[in-house]
């Protein structure tokens, strides 16, 4: 049976302007989070770098799994360069069937490296998966969070982020399995509103359009 196509609106892979990043840095600090905005998805990988080499290159770090790290190249920076302590690398050694393991090791790492699928431009952060593998990780399991974040994910208000994952994200991601032969679903849905700890997540806003 063939699994159809869902249609994606559009509008929402445009990124948002100067003035829009601006009030959704703004907002992400006033939130508690480390807010940086950067050009390229070239300097947010680098950027990332400096970061966890600052943190400790002897933390575990987990890559979530995400397009943006995957295009930008982070996630190739993280789990293949040999400075870092991928959690992705040391848990090859784990028989798949061993969901479990995974789960448990994934849900507390000493930082986890992601991103999400809409920033207010008050600084509420949205984030959804399937299984929710990272989602604990983001809210609390995790001793610190760096999030990349393209521009066009970059939104007015939280039913707008709403809005955006039910009519872009999804489709998106949906398509990405569907030429693969599976078919992806929202499982879970996480809204930050806040961060408690000083230091503990930092957001990179993006100029440029990247990710879902």
């Amino acid at each position: 049976m063939s699994i159809e196509p869902i249609p994606a609106d559009l509008s929402f892979a445009v990124p948002g302007s100067e003035d829009q990043l601006t009030r959704a840095a703004k907002g992400l600090t006033e939130r508690g989070y480390t807010a940086h905005v950067v050009d390229t998805p070239e300097q947010a990988r680098d950027l990332v770098r400096d970061l966890l080499r600052e943190i400790g290159t002897d933390k575990v770090v987990f890559t979530a799994n995400s397009e943006t790290l995957r295009v930008s190249g982070i996630q190739d920076e993280v789990d293949g360069s040999g400075e870092f302590r991928s959690l992705r690398t040391e848990l090859a050694a784990v028989d798949p069937q061993d969901i479990r393991t995974m789960i448990k090791a994934g849900a507390a790492p000493d930082v986890i490296v992601g991103s999400v699928q809409a920033v207010t431009e008050d600084g509420v952060l949205v984030a959804v998966s399937a299984s929710g593998s990272q989602l604990g990780p983001y809210a609390a399991g995790a001793e610190k969070v760096v999030w990349v974040v393209g521009a066009q994910k970059v939104v007015p208000d939280l039913e707008t982020a709403l809005r955006r994952v039910w009519t872009y994200s999804y489709p998106r991601e949906h398509e990405r399995w569907r030429v693969k032969g599976m078919e992806s679903f929202v499982g879970k849905l996480l809204i930050l509103e806040r961060e408690y700890q000083a230091g503990r997540a930092t957001v990179v806003l993006v100029r440029t359009e990247i990710g879902f």
